[in-house]
């Protein structure tokens, strides 16, 4: 298996991946495929950030990481990133293909200067990987999505630590 960063002829690929991916989720699914598209064309998405899996020519995973706003206390604004969405083909499921995608994007965010991630997600999942509710991090959620959905991750450690402040959108 590789993990690339994609490229636009991965596109229609990608979308059909999304697609099928959050059908057999464990969630309902959001039309996360449209989310994809509105994500690429708005002024928050990174290319460097989005990444395929990909084994033998085909695309079995996906993940997208965009820039998200945390507005701080102090009337300033703390640059994180929104992982959105993260998918794997159901029969390459339970395999690490997740999990190396999503570091994949945390290496490639790291470079770049992003210490932080956030997303809403089934934290059955996702606390494996460090993510945890963000208002452990002082960060409250004024999105419409419940709190025990919304986390954050510290990309580098302790990068939270002195940010307080709210998510209001995850878009």
């Amino acid at each position: 298996m590789d993990i690339r960063t994609a490229q636009a002829e991965d596109f229609a690929s990608i979308y059909g991946l999304v697609k099928i991916a959050f059908q057999t989720a464990e969630m309902p699914p959001a039309n996360e495929e449209d989310y994809v598209l509105k994500w690429r064309a708005n002024d928050n998405y990174v290319p460097e950030l989005e990444f395929v899996a990909e084994e033998k020519g085909e695309i079995i995973g996906h993940i997208m990481l965009q820039k998200l706003i945390v507005h701080t206390n102090d009337d300033g604004n703390y640059m994180g990133l929104l992982v959105a969405p993260l998918c794997v083909k159901l029969e390459y499921r339970n395999q690490g293909v997740g999990g190396k995608l999503l570091y994949a994007g945390f290496e490639k965010a790291k470079e770049m200067g992003y210490t932080a991630a956030f997303l809403a997600g089934n934290p059955k999942y996702y606390n494996k990987f460090g993510f945890k509710e963000i208002d452990e991090f002082g960060i409250k959620n004024k999105t419409t999505i419940p709190n025990q959905f919304v986390l954050g991750c510290e990309i580098i450690k302790g990068s939270l630590e002195n940010i307080k402040g709210f998510i209001d959108a995850l878009v």
